[in-house]
């Protein structure tokens, strides 16, 4: 096939557009093509410069030219000069990839870590995944990754590798080390977890990604937690990217009786109302929690429900991707991905790199996020149990950790975990290198730097636990391990 065709053939599906674009013209970087009323692709001058180029570069340049990454690029650069952060050319194995990550299907061991206190940590061996069917479990430190020693969290590139390769970990359980040989393989992380609190009845769903079977698996989690007499919801939106606008819509569904989820608009700027009609009602209270990384299909749930007073919004302003995009295939495998739509929040809001703000801000720390994501659910009685890799909340068993700071015979525990224990607020004086605490209850009390009542470590500050616990009788707590245990009645 001569370039001239090849170049034709690869453009011409940029047209057939999925959903609710209906293009009459694509443009990209120079090269305009018009649909003529039998759909066929009109060739303009500009494909002929760009043709010529070609010539001159086969004929003339030392090294000769590669047709097909000559191609490549100038794809590339057409969807460059868009100066879109969320406009991309995908090859074919690019675009395989990319669809996978969209159903968090990856390749390697799956397992979450995190580089505390100079060790690298499991948090989670993920479900199905190759570190599971080896062994490895939550809280192990990983020493050594294919005999080299690990000294930080740069480390995990090494962890990772291509399908059908080991990689051997040692690893520390405990004082007892240990070694795994791993065979580097396919996983798929699930997109919901659902937990129940059945002394509260308060129901928690993690929603991790807006998969093409989230939807299904929202509804079926959400159906049993009502089953089991559930009376409150918390929906996890934190460190959820995105993923498919229509399954957003649909668990929307599971909320919104008769409504808008949002406003859309493409090239010609006339908003155009997402509707629900014949949905359903929860009619309990939801709490919804979010954070910096909250975005794109998340926001617009989160949107949808805030506008509608449906949900309580806990946690800090989210991400800020209020832009739709569609994948347009590519005769040659490859695909485009462009972005076609804006779209606002039912109350109109435009958000777009400025995010949603929570109702309730809560920041810095994922723990205290969810502590008064609880409280407000209706959950009065809290004991937390965590350390640096877990956390259980009344004995149920769920993502998060506590940092602990041993100094002497002082123990360290977040100030804001402890406020959200006490269900309080949390002041800092930059002034006086002080925080304070002041309960519902009016009880208050301060804890300074310069007292050793308070550090600060990480950009974040800790309260020492036995001077907290002379100001909040209230406060239950024990140290074993390295597990830290508290309550607050």
């Amino acid at each position: 096939m001569k370039l001239k065709k090849l170049i034709t053939a690869l453009l011409a599906p940029m047209l057939v557009v999925p959903m609710m674009l209906t293009p009459i013209t694509a443009h990209g970087a120079g090269v305009t093509l018009d649909l003529s009323e039998d759909g066929s692709v009109q060739e303009s001058s500009e494909l002929d410069t760009l043709l010529e180029v070609l010539d001159y570069l086969e004929a003339y340049n030392i090294e000769g030219a590669d047709r097909e990454l000559f191609l490549e690029n100038a794809i590339r650069g057409m969807v460059y000069t868009l100066d879109d952060p969320y406009s991309d050319y995908y090859s074919v194995e690019e675009l395989e990839e990319f669809e996978g990550s969209l159903n968090q299907e990856y390749v390697g061991i799956g397992v979450t870590l995190r580089f505390t206190n100079d060790q690298l940590v499991v948090t989670q061996p993920l479900p199905g995944s190759p570190a599971l069917a080896a062994g490895i479990q939550q809280g192990d430190i990983i020493s050594k990754v294919d005999g080299v020693k690990v000294t930080g969290m740069e480390d995990i590139y090494r962890i990772q590798g291509i399908e059908g390769t080991n990689v051997v970990l040692e690893v520390l359980r405990g004082s007892k080390p240990m070694t795994f040989t791993i065979t580097r393989g396919h996983f798929t992380v699930p997109a919901v977890t659902g937990k129940y609190f059945p002394d509260s009845k308060v129901g928690y769903i993690s929603l991790s990604s807006f998969t093409e079977q989230s939807d299904k698996q929202f509804a079926a989690e959400l159906g049993m937690l009502r089953k089991a007499g559930m009376e409150s919801l918390v929906l996890d939106l934190r460190d959820n990217t995105g993923g498919y606008v229509n399954a957003a819509i649909n668990i929307a569904k599971n909320f919104i009786t008769n409504g808008t989820v949002m406003y859309t608009s493409g090239q010609s700027g006339k908003l155009e109302p997402i509707n629900i009609v014949d949905g359903e009602s929860l009619d309990i209270p939801v709490i919804i929690l979010t954070n910096e990384m909250t975005a794109s299909a998340s926001e617009i749930l989160t949107g949808a429900l805030q506008d509608n007073n449906i949900a309580t919004v806990v946690g800090t302003a989210t991400y800020g991707k209020a832009r739709i995009q569609n994948l347009f295939p590519l005769s040659n495998g490859s695909s485009l991905k462009l972005t076609v739509q804006k779209y606002l929040t039912p109350s109109r809001k435009d958000f777009n790199h400025v995010g949603l703000t929570p109702d309730i801000e809560v920041k810095n720390n994922a723990v205290a996020q969810l502590v008064l994501a609880l409280r407000l659910a209706g959950m009065q009685s809290l004991e937390l149990k965590g350390n640096s890799s877990s956390l259980a909340i009344n004995g149920i068993s769920v993502n998060g950790y506590i940092d602990v700071v041993q100094s002497g015979d002082k123990l360290y525990i977040p100030s804001r975990v402890l406020n959200a224990l006490v269900n309080g607020e949390v002041v800092w004086s930059s002034n006086l290198q002080k925080v304070t605490i002041t309960t519902k209850l009016g009880e208050t009390a301060g804890f300074t730097v310069s007292s050793n009542a308070a550090k600060i470590i990480n950009n974040e500050t800790y309260v020492e636990i036995h001077q907290f616990q002379n100001k909040f009788s209230g406060l239950k707590w024990s140290y074993q391990q390295g597990t830290i245990t508290l309550s607050y009645k």
